[in-house]
């Protein structure tokens, strides 16, 4: 593919795909339009949203690249539509609800200019919660060793179109979400490393009815998907991955264990109360 350039720097394609986020949409976008990053177009995939979420697309449309609109399909699939309209060499997705700070394409590019090995670049993170506060969330990042384990970036992220086409793109079965961990493991599978940005540039909307939260509640579906459809890596570095395994079920077990004294203690201090009292009445 052949280099898209203005003025000697790459192009940024920004995908977003949209599916009923009429309230966010916005800013998601004015995130991307005003990046420092001088060279960058915006593409948005309205992925069958409803008439709400068309209306502010539809007035949001003079000021970016390009809308694409189909039935609703998942968003791998609409990442993939997006991504293929793409003039850039680089993409960075975005997900409909969540935005970049200004200065994050300026300093991610720098980093893929730096150092070859670099596959992927995120940032860390401002977790925006439902009651109003946020909270910092930095992932690890690192080879695919690190990716055997957990997702250790984050689901908007920087990378090179030439990869994404090499990799054969996003897995559009994967509907239910971990999409983008699946992906990343693809990308790094062959060498290279996601890197992090030590600043928080990146802000993520914890909502309840998410893609990441319905996720959770079928993560061990979703788990054995990967881990099935990624069994070569998983057998070559078996005992690293065990070790996780083992280390994550005595977490577990040691954080239930911690919650069952918790429980006895005060079960135990509700039932002794009315004593304690009685003989405080004695003494």
């Amino acid at each position: 593919m052949q280099e898209v350039k203005v003025h000697n720097k790459p192009l940024i394609s920004v995908v977003i795909a949209c599916y009923n986020d009429a309230d966010f949409i916005e800013q998601s976008v004015a995130s991307a339009l005003q990046q420092t990053y001088p060279h960058i177009e915006v593409i948005i995939i309205d992925d069958g949203s409803n008439q709400t979420t068309k209306n502010v697309l539809k007035a949001i449309e003079p000021k970016i690249t390009k809308l694409i609109t189909q039935n609703n399909q998942g968003q791998s699939t609409a990442r993939n539509v997006g991504i293929k309209q793409a003039k850039g060499d680089y993409i960075l997705v975005l997900d409909s609800d969540d935005y970049f700070e200004p200065t994050f394409c300026e300093k991610a590019m720098l980093h893929f200019e730096q150092d070859g090995a670099v596959k992927i670049v995120t940032s860390n993170v401002t977790r925006l919660l439902p009651n109003g506060e946020k909270e910092l969330f930095k992932p690890c990042g690192g080879t695919i060793k690190n990716f055997l384990k957990f997702n250790c970036a984050t689901g908007s992220a920087l990378f090179k179109k030439l990869d994404w086409e090499a990799v054969g793109g996003y897995d559009e079965a994967m509907r239910q979400g971990f999409e983008d961990w699946e992906f990343y493991i693809r990308l790094v599978k062959g060498g290279g490393k996601a890197y992090i940005i030590q600043e928080a540039l990146f802000n993520y909307r914890v909502k309840e009815h998410s893609t990441s939260t319905r996720a959770n509640k079928i993560k061990y579906s979703l788990l054995q998907y990967i881990y099935f459809k990624h069994k070569d890596l998983y057998v070559s570095n078996f005992e690293l991955f065990v070790n996780f395994l083992l280390y994550k079920i005595e977490a577990e077990e040691i954080s239930k264990n911690n919650k069952v004294k918790k429980v006895e203690f005060k079960l135990g201090n509700a039932i002794l109360r009315p004593f304690r009292y009685v003989k405080s009445l004695l003494q």
